[in-house]
């Protein structure tokens, strides 16, 4: 908040924030013709798009009063944006500006009143906002003038002699130092100890938790030659404050962090050991594969030769060199210093070799570090500068610096609470990578003083860079695709496809330590198709060659904090507004994932990950002309997406440290850290996930032991490529078996503790081994005699031959088994249970080939009178496929015993109980789907911790347990009994949601956007929130039949008391299920869709039947009308019809919200009164209101690509009806939408 005074000595408190594109309608409104003279025609929505940055200044009615958009090259057309450096130092004298310091003023407006004020305080804004920044430029044209409000900030800049632009053109420069000077830094002495106490008792709540209140005057008071203080100060005021030691315990560093791209911290020593034993290599190579810094040479022997003035501060005899640190180049493969793609924890990995440094340390650290946040990014260059050198590194002593330690030191470090914000000072830090299994609760950041030239530069790569690069990149694993495609630019400039190529240099004096090859992206309108790509920037504002493919990027590590301003340059020398890069799935056996694409990026993290769009599944063949183009339509690789574009390139993230371990890989678990990783402006870095097979969805496509279990259809391969889970997200293989809440670590499988600050269980429940009664079948007992000591879990060692299937990989690993010992010989196989898993098992056992008569389910008592399918039809279709295949079904059996014979590994024959007399079956493979419920080690570590366990884990409605740090959701938890809703539970609710809405609730916690609160209405507090997604199962069940389901969350019951119910609705149903066409949809009484069925031969579209549910029956063409009218005879076909294809893209709600609140903000008219004559013109006689005629129309014209299907709307002549737009191509399609 800054205090500006208006023309007419008003005062008004105004604030600062990022313009955003619904601005644009207040900038024009504040253009004038002095606008226009000054800056010339103005497209605001273009130039907001193509904005380096762009600030907006509001009242504290949150009314803008002033805009300015900030770019990276001049404000009219001089020259071409790539070439203004070279102009400049042409044109000019005592031209200090640069890429890295300089912006260009393309547009100012202000309210008249405020324009003088706002101008000083939006010009102070950009100096804070961009901390590079030393210079704001403005062209203005030479016979014009600015008025004074912007004259009083900018001061002309002089022209070199023999320049001919000042006859068309005048420079203008503001300088930092009039506006946000640095401040002065000293060495602090006592009596700056009254001006710092404010600052420490604000910060008291953080810091006493560490230091008690003399701590700060014990360290200025004691000060020596390994402990330093200083201060920064604002006229004679005390406004900062750091302390410095030169003791570090490196070695506990090397235990807990990855420093290996920093030596260690160490100085090099002859007898250090930096490359791994031989016989370790090929473990650690795939080990280490998934964290950062692979590399294990010296960037470079080169030297940092020739410094410029701004660079004397760091220069030892006019020469600085970086090669004697043993740094190293990130290859990226992984995780660019954040430690986000996958880490295994491994029993062994003790045993793992890690470098050992015998060199002495080569680190001070910053022990305390205290600043008023006005003065923060003041405070930054200026104690870089004072802090980061010994005085040996300058050529005579410079102002403020005489206090300077003698410390031959390269690095400089700090550690930070996980909990704290991230701060500007650290920003230009490289965080260390943790390892996963670190007990040290801070984050390490790391600065070597080679990161403070300046001089850092890029440029366009040409053939004398060739060996500098390939010394840059030597030991990067994919080398030589970034050599061959650099070489490729140097000699043809474009691939052999044809699609031109670019390739930049960063340099720091003269030394390459960067490169970086892009490709014009040619498959934009299929990226426009199927990513979110919408929610960054304005398709239209952009042409198509702007458009980048990142292939290859590499930094140096010291330079990191450079990145930004790397990408920067590349938009703006290469012509482009936006860059794009894949990360394509890698399908690893094993225990290791890694995210595999073009080269391996540290900008990964600066770029924001694009969610995918929901794809329409298209008809071709009804469809035909009429079908979308192949760009839209076609089939490839799916792959995660990340975006980068000219308004993002000065945003940072919100770098969020807190460590949070989330148990199991379930469709919540899933759910939870996908809506983390997709918040594009927060950065999570501690995100860890503890499951006993690693992420899921690693399986080759299409993969048949998928069909062993039903489909909850949250997620599929697809969405986990898309994702890209293991690129943001630290991956421990193994079991929970232990919760310390008071140390706050999580034990995995018994001997690795994993700690956290916040911990999310979501691990579901299980299909557990089941014990059998141990009843002696030769006495003849019922199941009334057993039923006491059934169910039980077994405790005993389980039979090789026994599968409880619960993922893809105990499907996998069944599969793999049946076929070795089963499908070529005779035994039999027992399917035990009664969930839908038994019948999709049975059918996934006969499509190996395995005869029906060898195929035995057995069903145990149901626990409830609500079946599994739940629909007598279905059921008798598939008793009947399994009578046809040959399966022995056996009813209300409950497991007595199993025979082991000679082999105590293996189960050779099985007795059941039942009502009357028992039985025994020979067994070669036993399936077990009678028992599932929370797993014993993880209900054990639960119970152990002293969490509230109640049959499953105990939580409130905001998914809390009994521990504030501890969160839970999905089947394995319950409600408190306070809510006394024993019956509804999260296995009631559709899993994906209840993810979503988990991480909302924690994204609370973390986000430091202020977010508008509102108080929950009065007694609510003892309700349990409803969710409102759909719960879907389905699969292939016995016959070859395709099943699906999708209901409302609701607590089961059988389907024909249903149907009993006054306001049960209506049932359309078309097929039947023994023929294999039926299709069943349930419109409620408010005539929504609340149910469907379907049991088919044919596969189906299930993502577009899921459309279906919640929409009214109206929107689906007069479903209800049409189905009276007996003019639906197979639902099928009506919902394949290209009317239905609006209804399925997933911009469909979007338009329903958009209608909704039309119909809520005004009175529509329905019908032309009855008082005048209707419209001859039957075209004008439309069902639909003007007012909604508009939006629906606009919904078809923007969406075009996915609905060619649908006729454009009539340009001239009378408004074409709603019906009309939307009318198919293809004749006698009913309109939709009417």
């Amino acid at each position: 908040m800054t205090t500006i005074t208006t023309s007419r000595g008003n005062t008004e408190v105004v604030s600062a924030r990022r313009t955003e594109s619904h601005d644009a309608s207040d900038i024009i409104s504040l253009l004038s013709h002095f606008t226009e003279i000054v800056f010339g025609s103005i497209d605001v929505m273009y130039l907001l798009e193509k904005s380096s940055l762009a600030l907006t200044l509001c009242n504290e009615k949150n009314e803008a009063i002033a805009h300015a958009v900030f770019l990276d090259y001049p404000n009219w057309s001089i020259t071409d944006q790539s070439d203004w450096e070279s102009f400049l130092h042409e044109n000019y004298i005592n031209n200090k500006c640069t890429p890295l310091n300089t912006l260009f003023m393309h547009l100012f407006v202000a309210k008249e009143e405020y324009a003088a004020g706002c101008c000083q305080e939006i010009v102070r804004r950009a100096f804070i906002t961009v901390p590079e920044l030393q210079f704001i430029l403005l062209f203005l044209p030479a016979d014009e003038n600015l008025e004074p409000d912007m004259g009083n900030v900018f001061e002309k800049m002089m022209t070199a002699p023999g320049s001919v632009v000042d006859t068309n053109f005048t420079l203008l420069v503001c300088p930092r130092h009039r506006y946000h000077p640095q401040l002065y830094v000293r060495k602090a002495r006592l009596e700056d100890y009254d001006d710092l106490m404010p600052i420490w008792t604000r910060l008291s709540e953080t810091l006493k938790e560490t230091y008690s209140e003399c701590f700060l005057a014990d360290l200025i008071a004691c000060q020596d030659e390994e402990n330093q203080a200083v201060v920064c100060e604002d006229g004679d005021t005390a406004v900062g404050f750091m302390s410095l030691c030169s003791q570090v315990n490196v070695s506990l560093f090397q235990e807990c962090f990855d420093l290996r791209p920093f030596h260690g911290l160490c100085k090099p020593h002859p007898e250090d050991i930096l490359k791994m034993p031989q016989k370790l290599g090929s473990q650690e190579d795939e080990d280490k594969s998934n964290e950062t810094s692979q590399v294990t040479e010296t960037v470079s022997s080169r030297n940092f030769e020739g410094v410029h003035d701004q660079d004397a501060a760091v220069q030892k005899d006019g020469v600085i060199t970086i090669s004697h640190a043993q740094l190293l180049l990130d290859d990226v493969g992984a995780k660019d210093f954040k430690a986000s793609a996958t880490l295994l924890l491994k029993t062994e990995e003790e045993d793992a070799f890690r470098p050992v440094y015998r060199g002495a340390s080569n680190a001070f650290c910053i022990r305390l570090f205290c600043i008023d946040e006005k003065h923060e990014t003041r405070y930054f260059h200026r104690v870089y500068r004072s802090t980061l050198q010994s005085r040996s590194f300058f050529p005579g002593d410079i102002s403020g610096t005489a206090w300077i330690p003698r410390w031959d030191k390269d690095f400089c470090v700090i550690l930070v609470p996980h909990h704290i914000p991230e701060f500007h000072l650290i920003r230009s830090f490289v965080r260390a990578v943790p390892f996963c299994t670190s007990k040290l609760g801070h984050e390490l950041y790391v600065f070597h003083r080679a990161g403070l030239l300046k001089s850092f530069s890029v440029r366009r790569a040409t053939t004398n860079d060739l060996l500098g690069v390939k010394m840059l990149i030597k030991t990067l694993s994919l080398n030589e695709s970034i050599l061959n495609d650099l070489k490729i630019f140097t000699q043809a400039r474009r691939d052999p496809d044809g699609i031109p190529v670019q390739a930049f240099i960063a340099e720091v004096l003269d030394q390459i330590v960067g490169v970086s090859v892009i490709r014009d992206e040619m498959d934009i309108e299929y990226i426009r198709s199927h990513y979110n790509i919408e929610d960054f920037i304005h398709f239209n504002h952009h042409q198509q060659e702007e458009h980048g493919h990142l292939y290859h990027f590499v930094l140096n590590p010291i330079f990191h904090h450079y990145t930004k301003h790397f990408l920067k340059e590349i938009l703006r020398l290469a012509h482009k507004s936006s860059l794009y890069y894949p990360i394509y799935p890698q399908y690893v056996e094993g225990k290791f994932q890694n995210p595999c694409a073009h080269s391996l990026t540290s900008a990964l993290h600066y770029m924001v990950p694009v969610r995918p769009r929901r794809q329409i599944v298209y008809p071709l063949e009804e469809l035909g002309i009429n079908a979308p183009s192949e760009q839209v339509s076609k089939d490839q690789s799916s792959y995660s997406l990340n975006h980068i574009n000219r308004k993002l390139v000065l945003e940072s993230k919100a770098s969020i440290n807190t460590r949070i371990v989330v148990v199991g890989a379930s469709d919540v678990g899933i759910s939870f850290l996908e809506t983390l990783v997709f918040c594009p402006h927060l950065k999570f870095n501690n995100l860890t996930l503890i499951s006993i097979h690693g992420l899921p969805g690693k399986d080759l496509l299409g993969s048949r032991h998928r069909r062993f279990l039903i489909n909850s259809h949250c997620f599929n391969d697809e969405d986990y490529a898309q994702m890209s889970l293991c690129s943001w997200v630290n991956v421990v293989v193994g079991k929970m078996t232990g919760i310390n809440r008071a140390a706050k670590y999580v034990v995995v499988s018994k001997e690795k503790k994993v700690p956290y600050d916040y911990l999310v269980l979501c691990t579901g429940q299980k299909y557990q081994v089941l014990s059998p009664t141990g009843a002696d079948i030769s006495k003849l007992p019922t199941n009334r005699e057993v039923t006491s000591k059934w169910p039980q879990r077994y405790t005993g060692k389980v039979p090789s031959n026994h599968f409880t299937l619960n993922d893809d990989q105990d499907c996998s690993k069944a599969m793999c088994w049946l076929k070795e010992n089963i499908v070529s010989s005779e035994g039999n196989v027992i399917v035990y249970g009664n969930t839908i898993d038994i019948y999709t098992t049975v059918e996934t056992l006969l499509s190996l080939g395995i005869n029906g008569s060898r195929i035995h389910l057995v069903q145990p008592p149901l626990s409830s009178n609500v079946t599994c399918l739940n629909n007598d039809e279905i059921e008798s279709a598939v008793q009947e496929a399994l009578s046809k295949a040959g399966v022995s079904v056996y009813c209300d059996s409950i497991l007595a015993q199993w025979d082991e014979g000679d082999d105590p590994d293996l189960i050779t024959c099985a007795a059941f109980t039942t009502n009357t007399k028992p039985f025994k079956l020979q067994c070669s493979a036993f399936f077990s789907f009678a028992y599932r419920t929370v797993d014993y080690e993880t209900f054990k570590a639960i119970n152990d911790a002293c969490l509230v366990f109640d049959g499953r884990l105990v939580i409130d409605a905001e998914f809390r347990t009994n521990d504030v740090s501890i969160r839970a959701a999905g089947p394995l938890t319950k409600y408190s009994r306070r809510y006394y809703v024993d019956e509804w539970t999260h296995s009631n609710f559709n899993s994906k949601e209840i993810g979503l809405e988990l991480a909302a609730s924690m994204l609370n916690l973390f986000d430091p956007t202020p977010q508008p609160s509102s108080k929950p209405p009065e007694c609510t507090d003892r309700l349990i929130p409803m969710y409102k997604g759909c719960k879907i199962k389905g699969g292939v069940l016995p016959g070859g039949y395709n099943y699906l389901h999708i209901s409302k969350p609701e607590i089961p019951i059988r389907l024909d008391l249903e149907l009993a119910l006054c306001d049960h609705g209506m049932e359309i149903i078309t097929g039947e299920a023994r023929h294999g066409n039926y299709f069943r949809m349930h419109i409620n009484k408010y005539s929504m869709v609340d149910s469907i069925t379907c049991f088919s031969k044919e596969p189906f579209p299930v993502s577009n039947y899921i459309c279906l549910y919640g929409q009214h029956e109206r929107l689906l063409n007069d479903l209800c009308y049409r189905w009276n009218e007996g003019q639906i005879t197979d639902l099928y076909s009506y919902f394949r019809e290209p009317w239905s294809m609006a209804i399925y893209h997933d911009r469909f709600i979007d338009l329903k919200k958009e209608l909704r609140q039309i119909l809520m903000s005004e009175q529509v008219p329905g019908s032309t009164p009855a008082a005048e004559p209707p419209p001859e013109d039957p075209e004008e006689q439309s069902p639909c209101p003007p007012p909604l005629r508009e939006p629906v129309l606009r919904y078809l014209r923007r969406h075009r690509a996915h609905l060619p299907m649908y006729a454009p709307a009539r340009t001239a002549g009378p408004p074409p009806t709603a019906g009309e737009a939307a009318a198919p191509v293809p004749p006698g399609s009913a309109p939709p939408l009417s």
